[in-house]
C-alpha cells in the first residue's frame, strides 16, 4: 500500500467512526422516549403525570389512592418508613400498579421510586452491596456486578426507579467525600465506575438517575438542610462537575436530576428553577433528551426560593419533567398550581406536553 494511500485511510477513519474516534455527547445521545399523549386528558391531569409524591406508613392512604385513580399522580417515592418486610414491600407496590386510573393512563405503570445508593443512603435492604466510593476503589467490574445486583433487589421489590448513581465528583473537603457518596474524586473516575453500575442496572429494567446535576460536589452541606451557593466558574461546572453526564447520556441514561444548589455563575436561582442550567446546559449542551427529575422539592434552597406554588411553576418552566416531594399534600398543591398556569397560559403548552410525552414514553418501558 503507498504512503499516500494508507495516510488517507487514517483521515478517513479519523473523520468517520475509527475505534478510538470520540462522538459530540450532543450528537451521541440516545432518542428520547416519548409517547402519544392519551386523548382527553385534562389539564390537572396532564399536570399529574408530572408530580410524584410520597406518603406515609406502609399501605397507600385513602386520599394518594384517590389521586392515582383521578390522574393526579404520576408516581410515588418510597422511603424508610414505608418500606419493612420483602412481602411487605411487594404487596405495597403490587397495590400501588393495580389501582385503577383514567383508561388513557393505565398502560403506563407508576413511576415507584426510591435512593438506593448504597452505603448511607439505601432504603431497602440486599444490595447495592458497598457504597459508591467503595464500588469506586475496588473498580468498574465491580460496580458494573453491583448495578446488576441492585437492579434485580429493586425490581424484584416492585420499584421501577433507582434514585442513583451520584455523579458527583467528591472533591475533597465536599459532603459528597465525607459521606462515602461518590464514585471518585476526579471526572474519569466517576465516569470509569458509575457509569458501568447505570447501565447494567438499567439491563434489569430499573431506570438509572444521575444526580445531582450540574454537581455537589464541591458543596460543604447537604441542600436538604441548608443553602448551598457553588461559587465555581462556568469553565469549571463544565470541565469538572459536569463531565460525568456525557457518557451517561451517551449510555442511555434515563433520568437525571437537577439539584437545588445555587451556582452564581449561571444565575441566582437554585439549579433547578434555572433555565440556563436545565434547558442551556443538560437539555441543548450536552444533548440529553430523557426526563428530568428535581432534588427533593422541600429543601431549604426551595422554600427560601417562595415555597410550593412558586417553586412549582419555576421549575415546570425552567424545564424540569418531574417535580418530586416528599409529601402529597405539597405534590397535591404543585399539580394544582402547575395546572392552572397550563390552562391560563401561563405556562407554554407544547413544552407541557412534550414533558408529559417524555415522562410517559419512560413509563411504557417499565414493566
Amino acid at each position: 500500500m503507498g504512503a499516500a494511500l494508507a495516510a488517507a485511510l487514517l483521515l478517513l477513519l479519523a473523520l468517520f467512526g475509527g475505534r478510538d474516534s470520540q462522538p459530540d455527547p450532543a450528537s451521541a445521545a440516545p432518542e428520547a422516549k416519548v409517547a402519544a399523549i392519551p386523548a382527553g386528558l385534562t389539564n390537572h391531569q396532564l399536570a399529574g403525570q408530572r408530580v410524584v409524591a410520597g406518603f406515609e406508613g406502609k399501605t397507600v392512604p385513602s386520599v394518594v389512592r384517590r389521586r392515582i385513580e383521578a390522574g393526579l399522580l404520576g408516581g410515588v417515592i418510597l422511603f424508610a418508613d414505608n418500606l419493612g418486610s420483602r412481602s411487605q414491600v411487594r404487596d405495597l407496590t403490587r397495590s400501588l400498579q393495580k389501582i385503577r386510573r383514567p383508561a388513557g393512563l393505565r398502560r403506563y405503570p407508576l413511576l415507584i421510586m426510591t435512593d438506593q445508593e448504597g452505603g448511607l443512603v439505601k432504603r431497602l435492604s440486599g444490595a447495592p452491596q458497598a457504597s459508591a466510593e467503595t464500588m469506586g476503589a475496588r473498580g468498574p467490574a465491580y460496580s458494573k456486578r453491583q448495578g446488576t445486583l441492585t437492579g434485580r433487589n429493586l425490581k424484584n421489590a416492585g420499584i421501577n426507579v433507582d434514585l442513583a448513581p451520584v455523579l458527583d465528583v467528591a472533591r475533597p473537603g465536599g459532603v459528597i467525600a465525607d459521606t462515602d457518596r461518590g464514585f471518585g474524586s476526579t471526572a474519569r473516575q466517576v465516569e470509569r465506575n458509575a457509569i458501568p453500575f447505570a447501565r447494567a442496572m438499567q439491563r434489569t429494567g430499573v431506570a438509572a438517575t444521575a444526580k445531582h446535576f450540574p454537581g455537589l460536589g464541591a458543596a460543604v452541606e447537604n441542600t436538604d438542610f441548608a443553602v448551598q451557593r457553588i461559587k465555581l466558574s462556568k469553565a469549571a461546572l463544565r470541565r469538572v462537575d459536569m463531565a460525568p453526564y456525557e457518557p451517561y447520556i451517551a449510555a442511555g441514561g434515563d433520568l437525571v436530576m437537577v439539584g437545588t444548589a445555587i451556582y452564581p455563575a449561571f444565575g441566582k436561582n437554585p439549579a433547578a428553577f434555572e433555565p440556563k442550567i436545565v434547558r442551556g446546559e443538560l437539555r441543548r449542551r450536552l444533548g440529553f433528551k430523557g426526563v428530568t427529575v428535581t432534588d427533593a422539592m422541600g429543601t431549604v434552597a426551595v422554600s427560601d426560593f417562595g415555597g410550593t406554588k412558586r417553586s412549582a411553576i419555576a421549575g415546570a418552566r425552567a424545564g424540569m419533567d418531574i417535580l418530586l416531594y416528599s409529601d402529597w399534600q405539597s405534590g397535591g398543591k404543585a399539580e394544582s398550581a402547575i395546572s392552572q398556569r397550563l390552562r391560563t397560559g401561563q405556562l407554554d403548552r407544547a413544552q407541557f406536553r412534550h414533558s408529559v410525552a417524555r415522562i410517559l414514553g419512560l413509563r411504557a418501558g417499565l414493566r
